[in-house]
């Protein structure tokens, strides 16, 4: 058994509001802390650096490529190539558990069987396999078709056959595509009711992309786990979510990347994400100002929206929507992983979890950008990443 002391390092737990000075082992071949080190167990000095769990990406689209380099959905060995390219990024930039929300070929679901055997270093994975949309809806050239709750019902036991651990659901239109608005209603209540039906009976969680106000009313009354992106919310909206206890993933960034390169993409989506832009982030302040259930995701993937970077951007737009540093740190790591389901083994650094952390530089409490600048990535006790 080879055994890892970290000494002298400046410690955010997730336990606690601040980092302190200690110390923590980890067991390399568990991949997990531990409480006490063994006789011989080697010693890396961490004196001026700070660590802080293994950030986790509520929404992530592992098969999309934000360039547009490779089309989607037509050769498996290419969704897959792109994938652990993706995925190998979202690690570099600190993220070591992501929630695929839409898949092709069931990448997402196979990557995640094989990363939980240990065949890759790559995030821990919560697939959802491809999403339910109704015909010619959000998201449809790439996900399942469904119209009726007994089709939705069908193709959400499928998922869930195929080993999906949250079932994804498109309440409304968006910005990405054409012929559509994010204020459209697409999957009714009764629909979305029937695959939060299905997927709660397996302990399975459900996340539905809504973006309109009626469209979020209809997913939180139907029960979802968490809304993504959440645009268009209004006070309404946000109680009923306080009364269920509904998560918001906002994915701030996802309009925001799409703004910052108009020259380059349609004009129909930069007119749209201009339009979201003011309301999304009054939107989430109203959200912070309610106390609304907030994970951090991102929707990398998505146009110029890529799984290393953008990270920071969106954290820095949290913090602009109203939580404190240490909220945002929170959001990004204890929230996520409770989120996905995965306390047990993220989220927090405990004897017991996986040591899955990052090693900063600089103090992200005093400034958010310490994520992109000098760090090492550690993920199940193995360095995945490190630029210092």
């Amino acid at each position: 058994m080879t055994q890892t002391t970290y000494v002298n390092g400046h410690v955010f737990t997730g336990l606690q509001d601040d980092f302190e000075e200690t110390t923590f082992t980890v067991d390399s071949e568990t991949g997990r802390l531990v409480t006490a080190a063994d006789e011989g167990a080697v010693t890396v000095n961490l004196a001026g650096k700070y660590v802080v769990p293994g950030l986790v990406n509520a929404h992530v689209h592992v098969v999309l490529d934000p360039y547009n380099r490779e089309p989607v959905n037509v050769n498996p060995a290419v969704d897959t190539a792109v994938a652990f390219e993706n995925l190998r990024l979202a690690l570099a930039g600190g993220v070591t558990y992501v929630r695929d929300m839409g898949s092709t070929f069931y990448v997402d679901l196979a990557l995640s069987d094989l990363e939980r055997k240990g065949r890759f270093l790559l995030p821990g994975i919560v697939g959802s396999g491809p999403s339910l949309s109704m015909t010619g809806g959000h998201g449809s050239g790439l996900g399942l078709e469904v119209d009726g709750p007994d089709e939705v019902r069908k193709a959400a036991r499928d998922n869930l056959k195929h080993g999906a651990k949250n079932v994804k659901l498109m309440a409304t239109g968006g910005v990405s595509f054409a012929g559509e608005q994010p204020t459209d209603v697409q999957l009714t209540e009764e629909e979305l009711t029937a695959a939060v039906i299905e997927a709660h009976h397996k302990g399975v969680t459900t996340a539905a992309h809504a973006q309109g106000t009626e469209g979020i009313k209809n997913a939180v009354r139907a029960g979802v786990d968490s809304v993504e992106h959440a645009i268009y919310m209004d006070e309404e909206a946000a109680d009923m979510m306080l009364e269920r206890g509904t998560t918001i993933v906002a994915t701030l960034v996802a309009p925001w990347a799409i703004n910052q390169h108009p020259a380059a993409l349609p004009a129909f989506m930069v007119q749209k994400a201009l339009d979201v832009a003011e309301a999304h982030m009054a939107s989430i302040k109203l959200a912070v100002k309610r106390g609304v259930k907030l994970a951090m995701g991102t929707d990398a993937g998505t146009p110029y929206n890529d799984f290393r970077d953008a990270v920071v951007q969106e954290l820095l737009m949290l913090k602009e929507a109203g939580l404190s540093r240490v909220e945002v740190l929170k959001t990004a790591t204890v929230a996520g992983a409770e989120l996905l389901q995965v306390s047990a083994d993220a989220g927090t650094l405990e004897p017991g979890k996986l040591a899955d952390f990052v090693v900063l530089a600089d103090n992200p409490l005093l400034d958010l950008h310490a994520f992109a600048g000098a760090r090492t990535v550690v993920k199940k006790g193995q360095v995945a990443f490190s630029n210092f």
